[in-house]
């Protein structure tokens, strides 16, 4: 989906800068502000969405959403491009080595799901499926495998 666009051709940061600025609000300015470095009314005036003068920076943006831990802004962002913005879970750590056989085994599953498939010559529906879902457990063990050796 196009990105909603403004009389410049440029999407419209409203609802962005609406959402930025309750994060501030709901995450106390005076606290916020301190864990920034700067004062909250100095925050306060740059997220302030009806303030023509304002002038937020990334840095600053970036700073509200890791301190606060909202991200209504982002959020906000992402949708004025037509994306959505999903949360992804980070796979539990496993030993290496376990990891490693477990992505192993699930790569020799798609392999062989794969193979059968093309026996005949065609792939059926049904084939098509079990390919796409042995495929995504390979993909799950490769992140599972990632976050192994991060951990190590």
């Amino acid at each position: 989906m196009p990105p909603r666009q403004t009389h410049r051709g440029f999407p419209s940061m409203e609802e962005v800068l609406r959402a930025v600025h309750e994060t501030v609000l709901d995450a106390g300015p005076k606290e916020l502000a301190h864990r920034m470095g700067t004062s909250h009314t100095s925050l306060l005036n740059r997220v302030n969405p009806n303030d023509d003068t304002h002038r937020l920076n990334l840095e600053q943006f970036l700073q509200i959403l890791a301190l606060s831990g909202d991200m209504r802004p982002l959020a906000a962002l992402a949708d004025e491009f037509g994306f959505d913005l999903v949360a992804r879970e980070k796979p539990a750590a496993q030993e290496l080595t376990s990891a490693l056989l477990h992505m192993s085994a699930e790569v020799a599953d798609v392999t062989r799901a794969v193979t059968d498939a093309l026996d005949d010559g065609r792939v059926s529906q049904i084939e098509r499926q079990k390919i796409l879902r042995e495929a995504g457990e390979a993909k799950q063990s490769i992140d599972v495998l990632v976050e192994a050796v991060k951990a190590g």
